[in-house]
């Protein structure tokens, strides 16, 4: 029985068409993956879904009651398809208005760079109301929070600057410990029952079994946990396990093809 992770909770939704259609590759999910690791809240949750109101409204609903974050991804932009801000002020039950600070941030900016605050780029100023703004580097045009959904451009370079802008206000927990141990010729088939041993006398981490099929192939082994010294335990067993069945084990992930 593995010990509960005292950890705060986060998921993440990806909305976009363009991402469901397969013309976007996703890279959000993987860096707020890593860097809620490292501020040590647990990420155990994440979507995709359309540019739609109703799915956009039901799963920021079902998953801001189970988590204490949720943080969202596209859809801020100022085009007929950007629909998140709107669909997050459904999801409170809150009016979707203009908010004077994002409008006035938005405003200084585009005159300083002579362009015209016009029709389309004034919906970036449209918010729920009682959103606290997020501002970053990136860009002058602001995210939002409300509760605890925190809505975040698309562009991944927008994206993580604000993030970077919010993570010190996160409130986590012990950061987590990844370790990674590989051996050429390993079958899973092979090693799953002693693994699983492993696994059970190792509660406090969480094991994962991952095999490549390089040339040559092989099985990496991931231990992680938030107590550094029983995540070292863990991959030792695992190394041990490793050399009874006649392999050398090797720290890290392995070669790239």
């Amino acid at each position: 029985m593995t010990t509960p992770d005292p950890r705060p909770t986060a998921a993440v939704v990806i909305i976009g068409d363009e991402v469901l259609s397969g013309r976007t590759h996703d890279s959000n999910l993987p860096y707020l993956a890593r860097r809620l690791g490292e501020l040590g809240i647990r990420l155990v949750e994440a979507r995709v879904v359309a540019d739609q109101q109703q799915a956009i409204v039901r799963a920021v609903n079902e998953l801001r009651a189970q988590n204490d974050y949720v943080f969202t991804t596209g859809g801020i932009g100022p085009t007929h398809d950007d629909i998140t801000a709107e669909s997050i002020a459904a999801a409170f039950g809150v009016p979707w208005e203009r908010n004077e600070e994002a409008w006035r941030i938005l405003a200084e900016d585009y005159a300083k760079r002579g362009i015209d605050f016009n029709e389309a780029r004034q919906r970036m100023a449209m918010m729920p109301r009682g959103a606290e703004l997020v501002r970053c580097e990136a860009v002058a045009a602001p995210g939002f929070r409300i509760g605890n959904v925190f809505v975040f451009a698309g562009v991944p370079r927008i994206m993580q600057s604000m993030f970077e802008a919010v993570a010190p206000t996160l409130a986590g927990g012990p950061p987590m410990v990844s370790r990674t141990v590989h051996a050429i010729g390993a079958l899973e088939g092979q090693i799953a029952r002693r693994l699983a041993a492993i696994q059970a006398e190792h509660p406090m981490v969480s094991i994962g079994s991952y095999p490549f099929y390089r040339d040559p192939g092989g099985v990496a082994i991931v231990a992680r946990g938030t107590d550094g010294a029983a995540v070292d335990a863990a991959i030792a067993a695992v190394s041990a396990m490793f050399r009874d069945f006649g392999y050398e084990p090797h720290e890290g992930e392995p070669p790239p093809a």
